[in-house]
C-alpha cells in the first residue's frame, strides 16, 4: 500500500502548532462587548491538534470579553532576530511565527480542569510537580479555565 504525502497545507499546519508550542506566550486576541479589540500575551499549552488551554481568575476582563464573544485569534512568535545584512545593507528580521483562530469555552468538568492545569505545570514548571496535587486541591474551585478549540488549522510564517 502506497503511503500518503502531507500536503504543504498540513505540513505547514503541524509547523505552526510547533511554533506556538515553543513560544513561550501567544497573544490571544478577543473582542470586548462593545466591539473593540483586547488581546493579550497568555500561557498557553496545547492537547493535540485542535486544543489549547490557558487559565485565569474567574471574573475580570477576559472573561467578559470571552462571555460576549468566544472568537479567538491566537498569535505566537517563537523566534525573532533582527538583522543587518551587510552584503545587501539591509535591515530584516528572522522569524518564526504562527496565527489560528478558535472558539473559547469555560471548562466546568473538575477532571478536565485538572488535567489543564497539569498540562500547563508540565509545560512551565515541571521541576515542581511533586507540589501539584496540594495546589489542586487549594485553588481548583477558584481557577477559571478556559479552552480554546482552533475552526480552522494555523498558519506559520518563517523568515530564516
Amino acid at each position: 500500500m502506497r503511503a500518503m504525502r502531507k500536503s504543504s497545507r498540513e505540513k505547514n499546519a503541524e509547523w505552526a502548532l510547533e511554533v506556538f508550542d515553543r513560544a513561550p506566550y501567544v497573544t490571544v486576541s478577543m473582542t470586548r462587548a462593545d466591539g473593540t479589540p483586547y488581546g493579550l500575551p497568555l500561557s498557553l499549552v496545547r492537547k493535540g491538534k485542535e486544543t489549547f488551554y490557558f487559565h485565569c481568575a474567574p471574573e475580570g476582563e477576559k472573561i467578559d470579553c470571552l462571555k460576549a464573544n468566544p472568537t479567538v485569534s491566537l498569535s505566537a512568535v517563537s523566534r525573532c532576530t533582527p538583522k543587518f545584512e551587510e552584503d545587501k545593507n539591509n535591515f530584516t528580521e528572522y522569524y518564526n511565527s504562527a496565527i489560528a483562530v478558535g472558539t473559547a469555552e469555560f471548562v466546568t468538568d473538575e477532571p478536565e480542569k485538572t488535567e489543564a492545569l497539569r498540562l500547563l505545570c508540565e509545560r512551565f514548571l515541571p521541576k515542581y510537580m511533586s507540589h501539584f496535587d496540594e495546589a489542586i486541591e487549594r485553588s481548583l474551585e477558584r481557577t477559571a479555565i478556559v479552552r480554546i478549540t482552533l475552526t480552522e488549522p494555523p498558519v506559520g510564517k518563517s523568515k530564516p
